[in-house]
């Protein structure tokens, strides 16, 4: 009987999480401590992507553990997956709202959302910009699209007994959401953003925080992972090419963000420049994954550490920052000064380590103790009781 082992870490995908969690730090610096979008130059104007390089990494591998778990004899078990997949993220995101709505100095003077949107990982439908922990919305996202891929896999498995026709389904599917997720977004830039004295505002309200306009990485990393299980040769002959994969990589995430730097509410950027980045992503990821490539080869400082400690670190560092720069600002340290920026990236950081250590860690054990995988438990019957 095959035996179900999950991912291990690599280099590669370290460096891709450290990269995805750094440009999303750098960019909320640039809107809630600085308020200068030129602080850390195209960088930091383009970090919200950041977030998309952290939806495409997700696909891959929650997509990875599915497809394996259901390749397994034993099958996909939907209460060991929604069990493993809620002591990961839960934890740690509790805590953070009750920072928020306990202890007011926490929060600042952002307007709090409905307690029952964040417990319920409903915050990203129709979020109005501004509010406190308004960057839950991606993870309202990933929540969604953990609680919907497993069931939706195991009933196309179930209609679709053949494994060819599961497949051809799952490839169809794939290239009708993308599709639909463009037509999709394109009608609503008509409706909410284009000549409107409010588009801004209704472009994130709307468009950047909806889970229908945002499902392109996720399902770029879907996508992956289906060739990685199902198409043993093509994903062979993919991951021989891993230098040229991350050079085109990083060619079509130069488009994308020509795109977004130059209109970044604008029509063209709004359709086709998310699919450009899950796109360049992907093939960032494929990189990774590939055994002779520079990306998987290479391993920086610290990445490992800040890769691990990502989810921690996305949760603090918002608020880790603003209140940093307030007390460094009495001493005389502006929040774009050297001093500042250091001390208040490597805070976020350490905060980060801090809730990882301290509440993830537990419950990860936890997991690894009742839940070790997804697969279905073994049903012993009397004669393997009595061997």
């Amino acid at each position: 009987m095959a035996t179900f082992h999950p991912s291990t870490r690599l280099a590669g995908l370290d460096t891709l999480r450290a990269l995805a969690v750094t440009l999303v730090v750098l960019h909320h610096y640039t809107l809630f401590v600085t308020r200068d979008a030129h602080t850390f130059g195209w960088v930091g104007q383009m970090g919200w992507a950041g977030v998309d390089l952290f939806f495409a990494l997700s696909g891959h591998l929650i997509g990875r553990q599915i497809f394996a778990a259901m390749a397994d004899p034993r099958g996909l078990s939907l209460g060991r997956f929604y069990a493993r997949r809620l002591l990961r993220t839960l934890p740690n995101f509790y805590v953070v709202v009750a920072l928020y709505f306990l202890l007011p100095g926490f929060r600042g003077e952002a307007p709090l959302p409905d307690l029952w949107r964040l417990l319920t990982f409903t915050l990203n439908f129709r979020l109005p910009p501004g509010t406190a922990f308004s960057h839950a919305w991606s993870l309202c996202i990933e929540e969604q699209f953990y609680m919907v891929l497993p069931a939706v896999a195991l009933l196309a498995a179930w209609l679709c007994p053949m494994l060819r026709g599961t497949l051809r389904l799952a490839w169809v599917a794939l290239a009708l959401l993308v599709m639909g997720g463009m037509l999709w977004r394109a009608q609503l830039w008509q409706d909410v953003v284009d000549a409107n004295p409010y588009g801004e505002n209704h472009y994130f309200k709307f468009i950047y925080y909806a889970t229908l306009c945002r499902a392109d990485e996720l399902l770029a990393g879907v996508a992956l992972a289906l060739v990685r299980q199902y198409h043993p040769r093509t994903w062979a002959w993919l991951t021989r090419q891993g230098n040229l994969s991350a050079l085109l990589g990083l060619a079509v995430l130069g488009l994308a963000s020509w795109l977004f730097l130059d209109d970044r509410y604008g029509r063209a950027p709004t359709v086709f420049g998310y699919p450009l980045l899950a796109l360049g992503f992907s093939l960032l990821i494929l990189a990774a994954l590939s055994e002779k490539s520079l990306l998987r080869a290479v391993r920086i400082p610290g990445a490992a550490s800040i890769a691990l400690w990502s989810y921690a670190i996305y949760l603090l560092h918002r608020q880790v920052c603003v209140l940093g720069a307030g007390v460094l600002k009495q001493y005389g340290y502006a929040p774009d000064s050297v001093i500042a920026v250091g001390v208040l990236l490597l805070a976020s950081v350490l905060t980060g380590a801090v809730l990882f250590y301290a509440v993830e860690t537990p419950f990860m054990r936890l997991r690894e103790r009742y839940f070790p995988t997804s697969v279905r438990a073994l049903r012993l019957g009397l004669n393997d009781i009595k061997r």
